[in-house]
């Protein structure tokens, strides 16, 4: 089977993977239980395909070069799904079960989803959870390539391409250890950071626009102390006493089992949370359960947040 647009094939792609991993074209015929001479003959066609070489040739033996390691970190992400083919198949095979895939921010592990997964498997122990985390943007892009079936988010999404449910709004909260001075406030605002440690976000979140820059726009230089880029990083180290963060009430609700306090940020922005599928995707039954418990789920912790601030 040929890659569009190269006469690279992928048979090719798989007898180099194998000779990088096992070091020796000898090695790698054993592995893939073929002879080294057809070993070699697939290597000189990779390679007189791709228009470079991929090896060094010296006293007989392979030296991989720069390009072959960068061609190997592409070959590996794209097999990565193809090596699960197999498993997967022969687990389908002995197994009667249905598997909900769900991406979310990582905090939602915390507390929202345990409860939806736990009232998934009450409903039938044939279904298992793959649970996938990252970013909003790796969330989306786990939708959208059929990885996971639902994700939790936070709109904009693009409406060409997801279909969606709301299922919360939240604003800004500032996030501290216990006894800390921020708990006898009722709202904690820029010019109070001024002077604290701060575990600041991935300037790519609003939540740094809504604290380090208003610092900054104060004339104030924010004591950052510790940087992190994926929700759910900074309990841990405001827990520990470290500083203070700035997040949102539907994800600090996912903090609920941690010892830490949070207050209302203001100015904040707002966040509307959603729960998203592909475009014109049919839900079955089991993904349609599944939706309903996790709006019931993010909708009662944006209400609770509210109402307890």
């Amino acid at each position: 089977m040929e890659i569009v647009g190269s006469t690279v094939r992928i048979r090719q792609l798989q007898i180099l993977r194998e000779v990088m991993r096992a070091g020796s074209e000898r090695l790698a015929a054993q592995a893939l239980r073929i002879t080294q001479p057809a070993v070699s003959q697939n290597v000189r066609q990779l390679e007189e395909a791709i228009g470079f070489a991929l090896f060094r040739r010296e006293n007989n033996r392979l030296s991989p070069t720069d390009k072959a390691w960068e061609l190997l970190r592409t070959i590996d992400a794209a097999f990565a799904g193809l090596d699960r083919i197999g498993p997967s198949i022969e687990f389908l095979r002995n197994n009667d079960t249905r598997v909900i895939g769900i991406a979310a921010p990582g905090a939602f592990s915390f507390g929202s989803l345990p409860l939806v997964v736990k009232k998934i498997r009450e409903k039938s122990r044939s279904y298992t959870v793959q649970v996938k985390s990252g970013s909003y943007q790796q969330i989306a892009d786990h939708v959208l390539t059929g990885r996971v079936d639902l994700g939790i988010s936070r709109l904009p999404l693009d409406e060409r391409t997801f279909d969606w449910m709301p299922v919360g709004t939240a604003t800004n909260v500032c996030l501290f250890p216990p006894n800390h001075r921020f708990a006898s406030q009722h709202v904690v605002t820029p010019e109070d950071l001024i002077g604290e440690a701060i575990i600041d976000i991935d300037p790519q979140f609003a939540s740094h626009q809504m604290s380090v820059n208003a610092l900054r726009y104060m004339g104030t230089q924010p004591e950052i102390v510790v940087e992190y880029d994926v929700n759910s990083h900074d309990v841990g180290y405001v827990m520990a006493g470290i500083g203070v963060s700035i997040t949102n009430e539907i994800i600090a609700r996912e903090y609920a089992g941690f010892d830490v306090e949070f207050r209302l940020f203001e100015p904040g922005a707002v966040y509307h949370y959603v729960i998203f599928w592909q475009k014109d995707r049919k839900l079955s039954d089991g993904l349609r359960f599944a939706v309903e418990e996790l709006a019931a789920v993010v909708a009662d912790a944006s209400c609770s947040q509210s109402c307890d601030v």
